[in-house]
C-alpha cells in the first residue's frame, strides 16, 4: 500500500478523505488515474510527478490509468491559469497524444495481467452530441458547485480576466471522465497536481450525483523551487522527456545542477530510491554540499529512466569532455548541445586545406586570444588546447583530420575557457 510511503515523500498535499484512505487502498487492489494534457508531442519535467505516483501505485498492486486528454485539450484546462489557453487543431492534437502515450508505455507496465490502461478522452466524448451531453450529464451538474471552485472563481474576479464559455466547460468534461472510468472500468481514486483538486471533485460530485458511487481523489504538491518557481524551466525553455526536444546530456545537466535546497524534495517525488539511501543523500547535501552527491544520484536515476542506460552512457560522456576529456568520434549535433553556450565562428573549409590552419590563427579566429602574440604565449604556456588535447607546438597546423565532428573543431584555453570553429 502507497499511502504511507507516499506521505513520507511528501506527495499527499490533500484528500477527500483522510481518515479512511490508507484503509480502504490496504483492503484490496485499487484502479487509479491521473490525467495528462496533450498540449505538446512530449511530456515535461512536471509531467513525470503524476507519472511516477502513478508508478508507485502499480508496483503497490494498484492498477493505473493514464488517461490522455484527447478531447480535454482540444478546449486547455484553465486551473492554475491567468488566461486562455490557444486551441489546437485536430491533427496537432492525434500527433500530441502519439507523442505522450509511447513516453507513458516506457514507465508504466502495461503487459501484466491488471497492467496499466492507457486511454483517450476523445474516444467517448466524440460520441456526443453537444444536445445530448447537456441532456445526459450537464443536467446533474449545479451551475453553484462551479462558481465555487477555486480554480473558477479566481479568473472570474480578475478585472482583466474573466472566463469563456468554453474554458468554463472544461470542468465538466474532465468531471465525466471520472464517471466514465469508473463506470467501465471500476476506477475508485484520481490523483492528480494541487491545481486539479476543484476538478477532481467535482468529478466525486458527479458520480455520486448520477451513479450514487462514493470516489475518492488525492493531490500531491505541485513541482516548484524553493524561491517558487516551476521546476523543469530553464533559460531556454522547458525540459521534455523527448531526446529529440531535451537531449539526454541537457537533461541530465538540468538535474545535476539543481539546487541544494530542492534535491531533497526532487530525489523524493521523482525517483524510487528507498527512504534509507535519501536520508543518506540528505546528509551528504548538508555536510559536504561541494560533494553534489545528492545531485548526481538525481540526475542518474532520472536520465536512466526516461532515456535508458545509452542516453545516461552518452550524458555521463558528454559532461566528461566539457571538463576536459578528449574528444573524439562525435557528430556536430552532440558538440553543439555540449558547447551550446560558448562563442563559435564559422570558416571556410578550405582553411583546413594544404599546409592547413595554423594553431595560433585558429585561437586568434575564434576569440580566445586577441592577438597572435597573445595566442603563441598561451600555447608556449601549455594553455592552449584543440579538442581538449593539450597543443605541443607553436607551430602546429590544423587540418581537417583534426575536426572533432564532420565540421566542428573545438578549441580550450586554460581549464574552462572554450571556443568553437565550424567550417563550412
Amino acid at each position: 500500500m502507497p499511502f504511507a510511503d507516499l506521505s513520507w515523500r511528501g506527495l499527499i498535499h490533500q484528500t477527500t478523505d483522510d481518515a479512511g484512505l490508507p484503509g480502504w487502498l490496504a483492503e484490496k487492489p485499487r484502479v487509479v488515474y491521473a490525467g495528462f494534457d496533450p498540449t505538446a508531442d512530449s511530456l515535461h519535467a512536471g509531467s513525470l510527478l503524476p507519472l511516477m505516483t502513478l508508478r508507485r501505485f502499480q508496483r503497490a498492486g494498484h492498477q493505473p490509468i493514464a488517461l490522455v486528454g484527447g478531447a480535454t485539450g482540444m478546449i486547455g484546462d484553465p486551473s492554475g491559469k491567468s488566461e486562455e489557453r490557444n486551441l489546437q487543431d485536430l491533427d496537432a492534437l492525434r500527433a500530441n497524444v502519439a507523442g505522450i502515450e509511447a513516453q507513458m508505455r516506457s514507465l508504466l507496465d502495461f503487459g501484466s495481467p491488471r497492467g496499466a490502461l492507457l486511454v483517450d478522452n476523445f474516444h467517448w466524448m466524440s460520441q456526443f452530441s453537444y444536445l445530448e451531453f447537456l441532456r445526459d450529464i450537464g443536467k446533474n451538474f449545479p451551475i453553484n458547485v462551479m462558481l465555487a471552485k477555486e480554480s473558477v472563481r479566481s479568473r472570474l474576479e480578475r478585472p482583466d480576466g474573466g472566463m469563456s464559455y468554453t474554458e468554463f466547460s472544461y470542468m465538466l468534461l474532465q468531471a465525466y471522465d471520472f464517471v466514465y472510468l469508473n463506470r467501465n472500468f471500476g476506477c475508485e481514486l484520481q490523483f492528480g497536481g494541487s491545481d486539479q483538486w476543484g476538478n477532481i471533485t467535482a468529478g466525486i460530485d458527479l458520480a455520486r450525483r448520477m451513479h450514487g458511487v462514493q470516489l475518492y481523489g488525492i493531490t500531491c504538491p505541485l513541482l516548484t523551487k524553493s524561491d517558487g518557481g516551476k521546476m523543469g524551466k530553464t533559460e531556454r525553455g522547458t525540459v521534455w522527456l523527448s531526446a529529440a526536444r531535451t537531449s539526454p546530456y541537457q537533461f541530465y545537466q538540468y538535474w545535476i545542477n539543481v539546487e541544494d535546497a530542492d534535491v531533497g524534495k526532487c530525489l523524493r517525488f521523482l525517483t524510487e530510491l528507498p527512504r534509507e539511501e535519501i536520508e543518506h543523500l540528505d546528509r551528504s547535501t548538508a555536510e559536504n554540499p561541494g560533494q553534489r552527491e545528492s545531485q548526481r544520484r538525481l540526475a542518474e536515476e532520472l536520465t536512466r529512466l526516461i532515456h535508458g542506460d545509452a542516453g545516461l552512457t552518452a550524458a555521463r560522456r558528454a559532461t566528461e569532455i566539457f571538463f576536459g576529456a578528449e574528444i573524439d568520434r562525435l557528430s556536430d549535433s552532440q558538440l553543439t548541445e555540449i558547447f551550446a553556450d560558448v562563442p563559435s565562428r564559422e570558416l571556410p573549409r578550405s582553411r583546413l586545406d594544404a599546409d592547413g590552419l595554423s594553431a595560433i590563427e585558429a585561437f586568434v579566429e575564434c576569440g580566445l586570444s586577441k592577438n597572435r602574440s597573445e595566442a603563441r604565449r598561451t600555447i608556449e604556456q601549455g594553455g592552449g588546447y584543440i579538442n581538449n588535447r593539450r597543443l605541443d607546438s607553436i607551430d602546429r597546423k590544423l587540418t581537417a583530420a583534426d575536426l572533432a565532428s564532420e565540421t566542428v573543431l573545438v578549441l580550450r584555453s586554460g581549464k574552462k575557457k572554450y571556443a568553437l570553429l565550424r567550417f563550412v
